[in-house]
This record gives C-alpha cells, structure tokens and sequence, in this order.
C-alpha cells in the first residue's frame, strides 16, 4: 500500500499532535539525562581530585620517611664521628642531669656506660663527673657508686666530681665516690636523706560517697595504697624501711669523704647547704669548674664529652607526649627516693 497521497484534492494526512502528557514526559526524561550527565561529571571531577589528593598525600608520606631516614643516618654519623674523635691526651667528661631513675637520661645504664668507655680510654688523663641533679633512685645512685669505685681500682684513674647549681641526695650519693668534688661558691649540695611520698584520698573518698573495692591476698599487699588508710604496723615497715636506706646513704659517704667530712648533728638530717658552705662541713673540697678542673689539675684542656644522647627516635617520642604516660605512673607511685 501506498503512503503517499496520488490526488490533489484529497487533503494531506496530518499527525496527531502529542498529548500533554507524553509531551512532559519526553521533556522530563530529557531533563533527567541532562541531570546525569550533570551527575556523572560531578562524580569524575570529584573521583579525579580525590585521586589527586590521594597521591599527593602518599607522595608526602614518602618524603617524610625519607627525611626521617636522613635525619637517622645523619644521627649516627654524627655519633660515629664523635666516638672516633682524637683519643690523645684530654679529658674524659660524664655528665648527670635532671632525675636519676630508671627511664631517665641520668639513669645507671646510661651514666655507667660513659664512664666505662671513659675510663677504659687510654687518652683520657682523667675523668670529670659534671652533676646538675636534685637526685632521684637510690638504687640507681649506688649503683653508679659502685661502679666508680670498681673502675678507678681497675684503671688507677682518677675521677673529679663538678658541682654546678645542684648536687643534692641521689647526685650527691654519686659525688661522694669521687677522689675531689669541686662545687661553685652559690652550689646547693647536701640533703643527705631518704623520702617516700604520696597522697591518701580516703577521706575524699568518704565526703563523696565513693567506696574503694580492692581485693588482695595478702595482708600487706595494699600497703601504701593511696585509697586504702595506713595502718601503724605499715607505717612502721616503711619508716624502717626509709631508715635502712639512710643508713647505706650514711655509710657510703662516710666511705667517700673519709677524714675529710666534718661530721655534725646535721650532716645527715636531709638539710643542704651553699658549695661554701659545703667546703667548710667536708662535703666538698675546692671552688672550681669543668675548664678549670681540665686545665689545672687534670693538665689536659681538651675536654671530650662520652655521655650518651637521646636518639632521634626517643626524642620524637617525647615530643609527641610518648611520656606522657609513663610520667603520670610514675607520679602516682610510692617509691623511695633520695632528694
């Protein structure tokens, strides 16, 4: 059949126009793909930028652990080249800063090590502990004792101990081992004596109603609990235990000082003193420096340092309060200490 109209006269078949609402429809479903495509590119721009940033972000993860690295090596080439510097005739510096505990830069592992590598260089005319500490850990402070006395016997060395603003208690402890102690006129020297602090809650704990649900087996195993009460028969343990650690303290500088120390009712009472004054009571010996010390007793002026130094690594730890937690335990224990 024909589509086509043959006779003029015939009028042209014209189509329907569309209903409304097919119209609608084709303009909707128009409009739909217009919103996505509108969608889809959104959707690229965004997927492209996060993998831009994506990118950038492991780009600079990379160049951070490559400078960590750097910093690392720097790190130990600068102790390489520190541990192999001249080994002729100087001397031997060890310095004691800041609490003497465990963890700390002043601990006995720390403090012994230089003074094995020091003693043990047959460059070093001598050796000069450098003390700016209010004390800290008996245990680590004897410890430290011990080992002078063993390596100046074995090594027929001499060590001096500097006094600078403070050398007190566990520092003092320390000092005490030396053959002189040298302390500026304004040192703080002394407080020969044992602490134990902490604090008690428990009566806090009954203002607000708080109950401490403890169990132990044991009956001193709580002892010096800071929300338990003290009894007298704990108090007297640790008080004795306090006395025995004295009476080591006692000795050991009774031991270092010998006939030097002035002995008086106050010597071991825990008071401290000026570094003039020190001298007076035998606690000291002379007025003096670290140059002075190098330069007119030990006659060597060049002074090399053995004590060790943070890494890099413990020194990001900290930075980033890696000590954070381990301060505030140690803040809560009831340890004792000579300071």
């Amino acid at each position: 059949m024909s589509t086509f109209n043959d006779d003029p006269s015939r009028p042209e078949p014209v189509m329907d126009p569309a209903p409304p609402v097919a119209t609608a429809a084709l303009s909707s479903v128009r409009t739909g793909a217009a919103v996505s495509e509108g969608v889809v590119e959104d959707f690229a721009r965004a997927y492209l930028a996060d993998r831009r940033a994506d990118r950038r972000w492991r780009v600079a993860v990379r160049l951070a652990w490559l400078l960590l690295f750097a910093v690392i090596a720097y790190a130990l080439f600068a102790n390489q080249k520190r541990a192999s510097a001249p080994n002729g005739p100087h001397t031997a510096l060890v310095e004691v800063r800041g609490e003497i505990a465990v963890e700390a830069e002043a601990s006995a592992e720390n403090i012994n090590s230089a003074l094995k590598s020091a003693f043990e260089d047959s460059g070093a005319q001598a050796v000069v502990l450098r003390i700016n500490s209010p004390g800290g850990s008996p245990v680590q402070s004897g410890m430290v004792f011990d080992e002078i006395r063993r390596l100046k016997a074995k090594h027929n060395k001499k060590i001096y101990a500097i006094c600078e603003e403070v050398c007190a208690s566990g520092a003092y402890y320390m000092a005490a081992a030396a053959d002189d102690i040298f302390v500026d006129k304004a040192s703080i020297v002394g407080s020969i004596g044992v602490l134990m602090d902490g604090f008690g809650f428990t009566g806090a704990m009954e203002k607000f109603g708080v109950e401490r649900r403890l169990l132990t087996a044991g009956e001193n195993k709580a002892m010096l609990d800071a929300f338990s009460p003290v009894s007298e028969k704990q108090r007297a343990l640790a008080q004795s235990m306090l006395d025995q650690i004295h009476a080591q303290f006692i000795g050991v500088v009774k031991e270092g000082r010998g006939a030097r120390l002035k002995e008086t009712p106050e010597t071991f009472s825990g008071l401290f003193w000026t570094g003039e004054e020190a001298i007076k009571l035998g606690l000291a010996d002379h007025l003096g420096n670290l140059d002075q010390v190098a330069r007119d007793v030990i006659k060597a002026e060049e002074v090399i340092d053995y004590t060790p130094r943070e890494n890099v690594a413990e020194r990001l730890a900290k930075r980033f309060g890696a000590s954070i937690g381990a301060g505030a335990v140690q803040a809560l224990r009831s340890l004792p200490a000579i300071r």
